[in-house]
Formats: structure tokens, sequence, C-alpha cells
């Protein structure tokens, strides 16, 4: 047995130590204005996330990352009961979206956890034979499951989340060498039933109005993509400085989440958005390097396919603030506030870890 692998953690946590000064510097004025406390949000996150998270990732360091592969089922099964609760009157609704459940004083996203227990469970289920080639053992198997999860995310509703697993199956089903009609059909299947959600729900076709012409409404539906470009733009080359919020307290909605790479590009400009951008290239390239290496079809698949989801999820983010996609409200991996999505990616990156330290030389 080696080593952990050091790049890769210290890429991880690098970006979360970037990702809490952000947090610290968008959301002091907000604290103070909610709470009457500059560090609210700060040490939330803090207690329910990062704290959370290490000992996550420490113990899955601890744990060989074959025993995921027998649990992998009925962790699966059990995220998708907790999906279903946030439907029915235990679910906590914010918003308008039934996408939390609550314990005590502590609430948490199953959505957000479907993303990792999906991929652990899909990078098992891979390993056996015929997965990829046979439609009845393969594609429709696949195709049940994943559009099972997708349905519940929807209901919530959580779109982007619905999407992040779609790419993300897709992509380890295509690493493991499905078959090229499966992976056609799926997204054929995928762009009809996704274009049909957007054109019977009013609110998700107007995002899309909104992207193609913001000029329509641009104190309605277009506001959070004009903030977020104005907010980039104020930034230029080396940002305003942290904690220099100029104005965008009042005109950047979701400041401390969903916008939060258009905070990182307002205060430390192209050169710190480029950084971002940089470390999660690096992130995922180290990823897919230690899924070359792991010793079994599982740690390779879940190494690979945990890169990709952070990639796809880093990209749609700061694509949608950047205006390049349509707008979508997603969380930037291990920046974003958020204590369940932090505890998430922190404890998988525990188990990508402990594969790192059985690959071959």
């Amino acid at each position: 047995m080696k080593k952990i692998d050091h790049l890769f953690v210290s890429l991880v946590f690098l970006l979360v130590i970037l990702g809490l000064i952000a947090l610290t510097s968008a959301s002091s004025e907000l604290g103070q204005v909610r709470f009457q406390d500059s560090y609210f949000y700060l040490k939330h996150q803090l207690i329910f996330g990062l704290s959370l998270g290490f000992l996550g990732f420490l113990i899955a360091t601890k744990i060989n990352y074959h025993y995921w592969h027998k649990i992998s089922f009925f962790i699966l099964l059990f995220n998708i009961l907790l999906l279903i609760l946030t439907l029915t009157p235990l679910g906590v609704s914010s918003g308008g979206a039934s996408r939390w459940l609550r314990i005590g004083k502590i609430s948490f996203q199953p959505g957000e956890t479907i993303k990792f227990t999906y991929l652990i469970y899909l990078a098992a289920w891979l390993t056996e034979k015929n997965r990829t080639k046979k439609f009845s053992k393969g594609f429709l198997p696949f195709t049940i499951i994943t559009a099972l999860i997708i349905v519940l995310l929807l209901a919530q509703p959580s779109t982007s989340t619905a999407l992040i697993v779609l790419m993300t199956g897709l992509a380890v089903y295509f690493l493991r060498g499905a078959s090229s009609k499966f992976i056609l059909e799926t997204i054929l299947l995928g762009v009809v039933g996704f274009g049909l959600v957007i054109y019977f729900t009013p609110y998700r076709l107007q995002r899309i109005i909104a992207f193609l012409y913001p000029q329509i409404d641009p104190q309605g539906s277009s506001y959070h993509l004009s903030q977020s470009l104005l907010a980039i733009r104020e930034g230029g080359l080396f940002g305003v400085g942290l904690s220099k919020l100029s104005s965008k307290i009042y005109y950047l909605p979701e400041q401390i989440g969903d916008s939060i790479f258009s905070v990182i590009a307002h205060e430390a400009g192209f050169i710190g958005a480029t950084l971002i951008i940089f470390l999660f290239l690096m992130l995922v390239q180290r990823c897919l390097w230690i899924g070359k290496k792991a010793r079994d079809v599982f740690g390779k698949l879940l190494s690979s396919g945990f890169g990709l989801l952070v990639g796809i999820q880093a990209f749609i983010h700061i694509a949608c603030n950047s205006g390049i996609i349509p707008y979508t409200g997603l969380p930037l991996p291990f920046i974003s506030y958020g204590g369940t999505a932090m505890v998430s990616f922190l404890t998988i990156s525990g188990i990508i870890t402990n594969i790192s330290k059985h690959i071959k030389s």
C-alpha cells in the first residue's frame, strides 16, 4: 500500500480554503443585516459543513474503498427514500421548493447526497459483465434507475441537480465502454424529456427566454443573469478587493451560493477567477489520473466519475454566472455556502484518497 496522493488532497483543501475566504467576504454584510453577526454564515459553514465534512473525509480515507461497493445498493436506496420524503409533509419548503429534510435543528438536502450515492452505485453496478452491451441487462435498468432519480429531483423541483445526475451517469457509462447507440438513445431521451419539462413549466421556460432575450425583462426574469454579469465586469483584471462589496449586497441574488463565482470575479478579478478555474481543471485531471492508475474497474470508474462530476458541476455554475448557458441555480463545489454539499464532496474526496493508496506503480 502506498501513501495518499498529496496533490489531490492539496487541491481539495486549497479550494475549500479559498471558498471560506470568498464566503467570509461575500457574507459579512449579509450576516450583519440578517442576524447582526458578520460571521454568521462562516461559522455555520465551519460547524455544519467543514467540520462534519473533514470528519467524513478522515473516515472515508481509512476505509478500504471496496467496502462502498458492498453497500452501494443500500445507500442509494436509502437516499431515494429520503428524496421521496422531501415531497411529503416531512419535507421543508423554501422559495417554492421542497428540497430539505430536518432532523432537530439540522436540515440537509438529499438532492446533494444523491449525486454521490448514485455515482457509487453506478460504478459498482458497472463492474459486472454485459452492463454496457446488452439492452435488458444494461441500457434498460440504467435508464430506469436514472429516470426515477431525475423524476424525483424534478418534482422538488431541482432541475440543475437532475441534469448533473444525467450527465454524470452518461459520462461514467461511456467510460465503461457503453455502446454508442445506448449513449445516443439516452441523450435523445434526455433532450426530449427535459425539453417537455421546460415547455410545460412556465418558470423554466422563462429562464430560457431570458437567456436568449435578456433585454426583454432586465428587472424580472433576466435580473439574476444581468447582475451576475455586472458583478464580473466591475471586477476587471484585479478585482475591487476582498470585503469591498460595493453594491452587490443589494443587486446580486444568492451571492454566497449560486452566484459565488460572480462574487469571486468581482472581488479578485479575472486573475482570481482564472485561478479558481485552473484549480478545478487540475483537480479533474488528478481524479482521472488516479482512475487510470486504479487497480480495478470500481476504483477507475469511481475516481474518474468523481472528477467528471466536479468538472461538470463547476462548469455549469461558472457558465451560468458568465452568461454562456441559461441560468440555473447550482453551487460551486467546495466553495459555495451549504453544509450538505460540503460534507458530501469532502466525504467522497476521502474515498478517492483511499483509492489513491492502492494505485499501480
